[in-house]
């Protein structure tokens, strides 16, 4: 049976977490000379190239053979979360009439020069599900849907196609959550973070 891996861990310092974790680094793909992977790892044995001090099978050719690669993402947002119950409760709605402000937005993690993207679309963004929605359109598979009513791009959204990159449903709720608290911690804290 093949399994098909894409796991993603976010965290404020990932170097804080692979200092406790044994790990090899995954390798590129298609990279000649073969180089690191920006934040892939393997916490299983894998085939070590010792010289370069990481796998010498690139991550699709890895996961082709079975292992599974962990991304460990670095998301300063998070550098501002005290414990999980902070995280919690920055897990409200937002006030949705920040993203009216064109500073706000340029702020924002993922919505950062989107300010005029956002403008473009003829009802507001005012939900977790529309600000997922909005994320997926501003990838370049789906930018034919900006200006579209939502009841429109939700038609689409997720579909697959050639076109180019696409965003996963799951990649996007989780990716506008972290918008959320993100315009939350704004608010809490009466500053952009950094």
């Amino acid at each position: 049976m093949k399994f098909n891996s894409d796991i993603d861990i976010d965290f404020g310092n990932r170097d804080s977490i692979l200092e406790h974790i044994q790990h090899i680094p995954a390798a590129m793909r298609k990279a000649n000379p073969l180089r690191k992977h920006a934040t892939g790892v393997y916490v299983t044995d894998i085939p070590y190239d010792a010289l370069r001090g990481m796998s010498n099978l690139d991550y699709v050719e890895a996961e082709s053979r079975g292992y599974i690669k962990l991304d460990l993402l670095n998301v300063y947002v998070y550098n501002h979360v005290r414990d999980e119950a902070h995280l919690i409760e920055l897990m409200r709605e937002p006030d949705w009439t920040m993203l009216n402000d064109r500073k706000i937005v340029d702020n924002l993690i993922h919505l950062g020069n989107h300010y005029d993207t956002l403008r473009r679309m003829p009802e507001p963004v005012d939900s977790i599900p529309r600000l997922a929605m909005f994320l997926a359109v501003i990838r370049p598979s789906k930018k034919h849907l900006v200006g579209l009513p939502w009841r429109e791009v939700a038609k689409t959204v997720w579909d697959k196609d050639n076109a180019g990159y696409v965003f996963k449903k799951s990649h996007s709720i989780g990716y506008a959550w972290l918008v959320a608290v993100h315009m939350n911690l704004i608010k809490e804290l009466g500053h952009f973070l950094n």
